[in-house]
C-alpha cells in the first residue's frame, strides 16, 4: 500500500487462494489480483487520510503548547496556570459526567465533548501573550521594571540629610543645641514610622483600610524634597500616591484593564481560526471564563443562562487555581479551607455557578486537585470534614 507520495505505508498479503468448488489451493487469477490491488489502493487512501488527521491534531496541540510555553517563558508566575486550569477543568468535567442526581444529571460527555473542552481549557489564556510583562509580574504596588520603594527609601535619606544640615545651620546661628538635637531626633523617629508605613502599603493585600490610605496621603505632603531638576516638590508624586493607595492587590485600575484585556485578545485570536465542526465551541468556552452568573463579568457581561456549562465550569477552575496558586509574586497561596470559603461567597453573590460548585465541593474535586498541585501546608485539617 502506497500513499500519495509513493511511500510504502503498509502491506496487504493474500495467501492460499482456494478453489470455491473443490477447496484446493491454487494461484490467484488476474481478476483476483486486480481486485486485491484495488482494495489495497483504497485501504492506502483511508490509512493516509487517518494519518494526516492524526498529524494535524498533533501539530495543532503542539502549537497550543507552544503558545503556553511562550506565556510561561514570558512570565514564570502565570505560566503554570495555563497547565493547571485544564487539569482542574477536566476533573470537574469528569465529576459532572458521573453525576446521576440533581440539575446536572443529564449532562453527559462524549469523547468529542471532552476533546473540545480540553482544547478550550488549554487555550483559555492565550491572549496573555499580548499582556506587558511588568503588569503581569507586578509583585508590589510600586514595581515597574524594579521596585521603586527603594527610591522612596533614598528620598527619606535625602529629607533626613537636609533636616540635619538645617539643624547644624540653626545651631551655628545661635539656636540652643539641646533643643535642636531633640527636635531632629523626633523628626527622624517620624521618618522611620512613615518609612515603615509606606513599606507595608507597598505590599498588596486583600483590603487596605481607610486609616492606612489616610496615613499614606498624609506622608505624601508631610515632607518636601528637591528633585533632580532642582524643584521643591511633594514627597510622593501623584502616580506614586495612586499606586500606594490601591485598596486591594497591586494593580491600578488602568493596569487591571490591561490585564482584563487578555480575554478580549483571547477571543479575537480564537475567532480568527477556521475551527472544524467538532471544535466550533472553543472560542465560546475559552472566552467565557471571566463572565459571572449575575452578568457583572467581562468582557461581554453574559448571565448564567447565556453561557454554556463548559464556560461556567472553566470559570470555577480558573478562580480556584488562582486562589491556591503558589507561584504568584503578589500573594501567598490560600489554604484549602480559606479558598473554599471564598468560593462559597462567590457562589452566594452570583459570581460562579452554584450547581457546578456543589459538585466541585461534594465530590471533593478540590482534594483531588490538591494532591497533585498544592503544597502540604495548604492541606489544612478543617477542609476534610
Amino acid at each position: 500500500m502506497q500513499n500519495h507520495e509513493g511511500e510504502i505505508i503498509g502491506v496487504l498479503q493474500l495467501i492460499n487462494s482456494l478453489d470455491p468448488a473443490t477447496g484446493k489451493v491454487g494461484a490467484f487469477s488476474q481478476a483476483d489480483q486486480r481486485l486485491a490491488e484495488s482494495l489495497a489502493s483504497q485501504a492506502a487512501i483511508a490509512l493516509t487520510n487517518r494519518q494526516l488527521v492524526e498529524q494535524l491534531e498533533t501539530l495543532f496541540e503542539s502549537f497550543i503548547k507552544l503558545i503556553n510555553l511562550a506565556i510561561d517563558e514570558k512570565s514564570p508566575y502565570t505560566g503554570g496556570h495555563c497547565q493547571r486550569v485544564p487539569e482542574l477543568t477536566m476533573m470537574l468535567a469528569d465529576a459532572v459526567d458521573a453525576t446521576t442526581e440533581g440539575p446536572l444529571a443529564d449532562v453527559k460527555l462524549t469523547e468529542k465533548d471532552r476533546y473540545e473542552l480540553r482544547i478550550a481549557a488549554l487555550m483559555h489564556d492565550c491572549g496573555k501573550v499580548t499582556t506587558p510583562v511588568h503588569v503581569v509580574d507586578k509583585a508590589t504596588k510600586l514595581q515597574t521594571i524594579f521596585d521603586r520603594i527603594h527610591l522612596i527609601d533614598t528620598r527619606f535619606e535625602v529629607v533626613r540629610r537636609d533636616a540635619e544640615v538645617a539643624m547644624w545651620r540653626a545651631i551655628a546661628e545661635g539656636k540652643d543645641r539641646a533643643s535642636a538635637e531633640a527636635e531632629i531626633a523626633r523628626f527622624c523617629r517620624q521618618i522611620e514610622v512613615d518609612r515603615s508605613t509606606l513599606r507595608r502599603s507597598n505590599v498588596g493585600s486583600e483590603r487596605m483600610s481607610d486609616d492606612d490610605v489616610a496615613a499614606v496621603r498624609a506622608i505624601a505632603t508631610r515632607y518636601r524634597w528637591q528633585n533632580p531638576e532642582g524643584e521643591w516638590v511633594d514627597f510622593l508624586s501623584a502616580e506614586e500616591l495612586e499606586n500606594l493607595t490601591i485598596r486591594a492587590g497591586t494593580l491600578t485600575q488602568a493596569e487591571r484593564e490591561i490585564i482584563n484585556y487578555h480575554i478580549v485578545a483571547t477571543i479575537k485570536m480564537l475567532e480568527q481560526l477556521p475551527w472544524p465542526k467538532h471544535l466550533k465551541n472553543v472560542p465560546e468556552y475559552a472566552g467565557g471564563h471571566h463572565e459571572r452568573m449575575d452578568g457583572k463579568g467581562y468582557p461581554k457581561g453574559l448571565k448564567r443562562e447565556e453561557m454554556s456549562w463548559q464556560a461556567r465550569m472553566m470559570g470555577i477552575a480558573d478562580i480556584f487555581e488562582a486562589l491556591t496558586a503558589k507561584d504568584r509574586p503578589y500573594k501567598e497561596p490560600m489554604k484549602l479551607s480559606e479558598a473554599l470559603r471564598v468560593m462559597e461567597n462567590f457562589k452566594n453573590n452570583g459570581h460562579i455557578d452554584p450547581d457546578l460548585f456543589e459538585i466541585f465541593r461534594s465530590q471533593t474535586i478540590f482534594l483531588k486537585y490538591a494532591e497533585g498541585f498544592l503544597s502540604e501546608s495548604q492541606l489544612d485539617c478543617g477542609t476534610v470534614a
